[in-house]
């Protein structure tokens, strides 16, 4: 059963707004999605509601944009200055295409994705929101796993599978890089 410190495999459709919307990520049974729950790896409330399932169960859901990316937030919307895109002095006029994604860092260190929205003499108006965010969420798909979790898989807080390393999360805005 579905617990916390349980190393869960899923295969499943996730879908805009309901079951009948684009299909925005598809995880086949042959390559699952394979995550430790509980560990705060996934979302919290994709987490809940498939808690207490048996391997084989179907479950389907949707998650509203608070429970998930939470909705399109203007201050995540910024003009930055041209020259930090400068390389060796000259930018890279094909990295500054509408619709790119550049990967980023924040003055913290935290890596994020911004997606070029204008390119102007002076700044580069950039979104980084989550490409998720404002979107209901649907679910479908099936339990197509359930194991206890390994001791070194408890003390990383995520699974290890055949000397790899899965961090959870990886079609859904998470890089995937992992800690260890």
């Amino acid at each position: 059963m579905i617990k916390e410190n349980k190393v869960v495999s899923l295969a499943y459709e996730l879908r805009v707004n309901d079951e009948q919307g684009e299909i925005v990520e598809k995880v086949e049974k042959a390559s699952p999605l394979t995550f430790l729950y509980g560990r705060g790896n996934l979302l919290p409330d994709f987490e809940a509601n498939l808690e207490g399932l048996k391997e084989g169960d179907d479950f389907s859901f949707t998650l509203e944009p608070e429970k998930a990316y939470g909705e399109i937030s203007e201050e995540a919307i910024v003009d930055l200055p041209r020259d930090i895109f400068e390389v060796e002095g000259k930018v890279d006029e094909n990295l500054l295409k509408i619709g790119n994604t550049i990967p980023m860092q924040d003055n913290s260190g935290n890596r994020l994705n911004g997606v070029v929205l204008e390119v102007g003499d002076e700044t580069v108006k950039m979104d980084f929101n989550h490409p998720l965010a404002g979107d209901t969420l649907y679910f479908k798909g099936e339990v197509s796993g359930i194991r206890n979790a390994t001791s070194e898989e408890l003390s990383h807080g995520h699974v290890h599978q055949g000397g790899a390393h899965q961090c959870g999360g990886g079609g859904e805005g998470n890089s995937g890089s992992c800690c260890c």
